[in-house]
């Protein structure tokens, strides 16, 4: 043996041996005295522990024991969840994809199955342990972080020159896509209050927010279906994310008042809730945005690769604007879409750092979002023709509000019959977005989980409706666009 060998084995020998040492003349110490407050502190433990299970009376008992008592621990349920979650998300985008849907609606599909409308009602036992009620809490929190994160990329995929150089389209048509869905919304509200809004909530607060669920189009998604359909820089294509982008904007303004509202308990508080918004969103604009390219520096922007401290100054901002956001009464990711929007444009900097925080997003947190809504939606409360019925009247209010307000707004303006219905069918999509909306009124206790199930069955189906009606549209062949000669013959 040579030297280093047994070097290591005199020093293994020493310290077992100190330890061993130690271990047996500790044995004989005294007990430590119990004080009242310790006594008090183990009964109480006593008290809510479990009961006590008798000793295994082998091995292998031993460790289907350890194996059971590890599975039930919460780390444990949430790194279960999150492979059931991650999975499920990736094999129903790639399926919704080959039959040319957008990915995101594969996911949106999979967290429905995955809650009470199908895993539940299928096997409730398995439902039980993937989902136990005690773990919902962490699910909720880590679905919320990944909802703002991706609204910071929202915010930085508005581009403000673009809306400039089209602002009299996409301000009229954009405005018009709202304003037609929300009176049809409001209007909806009056018939269905009594019977479908969550009891306790008044009727300003509902028909406020059954508006905005009908007015609501997703950005992300209508720029994923242009960008796959080749068409992000045809004239269709940029009008359709210039009305988006300031749809986006008002639709997101309108609903952070409906929440300041919502959540204030008299006309004083709401005021003072709206007067405090209109603070946050001005130090953000004028202080906050010119401020921000002196922080990161002209070095740091035109870097290829984002170093961490700019990855760690762009986390704080984010986090200092949905802290504000969430102290003022409004939703926190109201304040993340606005540090998104403030960012800077030099060099391609926002793209750059899109990147980075939407493949963490969308991967690992968002997934949980959509999961976290499937656990709420309980389409089995839909039992009777009225409920469908009903489910019904919502999706064709809402696309005709929407899809119809766009097209005749967009004639209207000069556009094409064909460009106006395509760019009425890309603003009806609502995807994502929409399932962010509707949970923040059921966390606010405005929609009951009924009317909640309702209005997800009508963003999946608007969202799944889109890419047919787009190829519908593009392949018909209007009057105003035949040439003389052919409508003649």
């Amino acid at each position: 043996m040579n030297r280093n060998a047994i070097f290591y084995l005199v020093v293994l020998l020493v310290v077992g041996g100190g330890i061993l040492g130690v271990i047996h003349l500790g044995a004989g110490l005294p007990a430590p005295a119990h004080t009242d407050a310790s006594l008090a502190a183990e009964a109480a433990r006593a008290a809510t522990a479990p009961a006590a299970v008798a000793p295994p009376s082998s091995a292998f008992g031993a460790m289907l024991a350890s194996l059971s008592a590890n599975l039930s621990h919460p780390l444990s349920h949430l790194f279960i969840q999150l492979l059931v979650i991650i999975a499920a998300s990736r094999v129903a985008g790639g399926l919704f994809t080959k039959f040319g849907q957008p990915a995101v609606m594969g996911e949106m599909m999979a967290g429905i199955l995955l809650g009470p409308s199908l895993l539940g009602w299928v096997s409730p036992e398995m439902f039980q342990f993937v989902f136990p009620a005690s773990s919902l809490g962490t699910l909720k929190l880590l679905s919320q972080i990944g909802v703002c994160l991706f609204m910071v990329t929202v915010g930085m995929e508005l581009d403000v020159r673009q809306v400039r150089n089209k602002a009299h389209t996409a301000v009229v048509v954009s405005h018009a896509s709202i304003v037609a869905p929300y009176f049809l919304g409001v209007v909806l509200a009056y018939f269905v209050y009594s019977s479908l809004a969550q009891p306790g909530t008044n009727f300003t607060a509902f028909a406020l927010f059954m508006g905005i669920s009908m007015s609501i189009t997703a950005f992300p998604v209508l720029a994923r279906i242009l960008q796959e359909r080749g068409m992000s820089r045809t004239y269709l294509g940029t009008t359709a994310v210039t009305c988006a982008a300031v749809d986006d904007v008002t639709a997101w303004s309108a609903l952070a008042f409906v929440v300041a509202i919502a959540g204030s308990t008299s006309v004083a508080g709401s005021a003072l809730n709206l007067a405090l918004v209109l603070v946050f969103i001005a130090v953000t604009i004028w202080g906050l945005r010119p401020l921000l390219p002196r922080l990161f520096g002209r070095e740091e922007l035109e870097r290829a690769d984002p170093s961490k401290r700019t990855l760690a100054i762009t986390i704080c901002a984010v986090l200092a604007c949905a802290l504000c956001t969430e102290l003022v009464g409004i939703h926190a990711l109201f304040g993340s879409f606005l540090a998104g929007a403030i960012m800077p444009t030099v060099a391609g900097f926002r793209h750059k750092l899109a990147v980075r925080i939407e493949n963490f997003s969308t991967v690992l947190l968002l997934p949980l979002f959509f999961a976290f809504t499937g656990l709420r939606t309980q389409i089995g409360l839909l039992n009777d023709l009225s409920g469908w019925l009903i489910c019904l009247a919502i999706i064709g209010v809402a696309t005709a509000g929407k899809l119809g307000g766009t097209a005749l707004t967009a004639r209207f303006t000069g556009m094409s019959w064909r460009d106006s219905l395509q760019l009425g069918a890309l603003m009806n999509t609502r995807g994502l977005m929409e399932l962010i909306a509707l949970n923040i009124g059921y966390d606010l206790g405005i929609l009951s989980p009924r009317i909640f199930a309702m209005l997800v069955i009508m963003a999946l189906v608007t969202t799944a409706m889109t890419g047919p009606l787009l190829t519908w549209f593009q392949r018909m062949r209007l009057r105003d666009e035949v040439p003389d000669h052919l409508v003649r013959s």
